[in-house]
């Protein structure tokens, strides 16, 4: 079982199921809402998913039509993002995970997209957008 937290520890979750592909992602909207040159999910199922405390505390934002992202209310950490055409699917940030999620990066995306002062140095597949055309569905 994975658990995480926000930076003030009102917000507290635990995730029961392995998480998917760990993702860098370089969109222009990932980061500025992370405040860095990238950010890193994996997505993990919802009925996975058990938020222990902290409901209060969790602010969403429509970032897209139909993309919400989730962050704490009092400290402003990024905890996750989810589609409302996805329902069943939360994209957590590992930065808010306690401890190994058991899983690595697996690719770079929205790398057109990506901050010109940063350097990929690393030899990840990269998709100019979502990825989907390194993992044919």
């Amino acid at each position: 079982m994975l658990s995480g937290r926000c930076h003030c520890g009102r917000i507290t979750y635990a995730v029961d199921g392995r998480l998917g592909a760990v993702t860098y992602c370089y969109c222009e909207t990932c980061r500025r809402v992370q405040g860095g040159a990238f950010v890193v999910a994996a997505p993990a199922r919802r009925k996975y998913f058990r938020l222990l405390t902290g409901a209060e505390a969790i602010t969403e934002y429509e970032s897209s039509p139909g993309k919400y992202r989730a962050f704490c209310r009092v400290c402003g950490s990024p905890l996750w993002s989810r589609r409302a055409g996805d329902p069943d699917t939360l994209r957590l940030r590992l930065g808010a995970i306690d401890g190994d999620p058991g899983r690595r990066p697996a690719a770079h995306v929205y790398v057109a997209e990506k901050a010109p002062w940063f350097a990929i140095t690393d030899d990840l597949p990269r998709s100019e957008g979502d990825g989907s055309d390194l993992h044919p569905r």
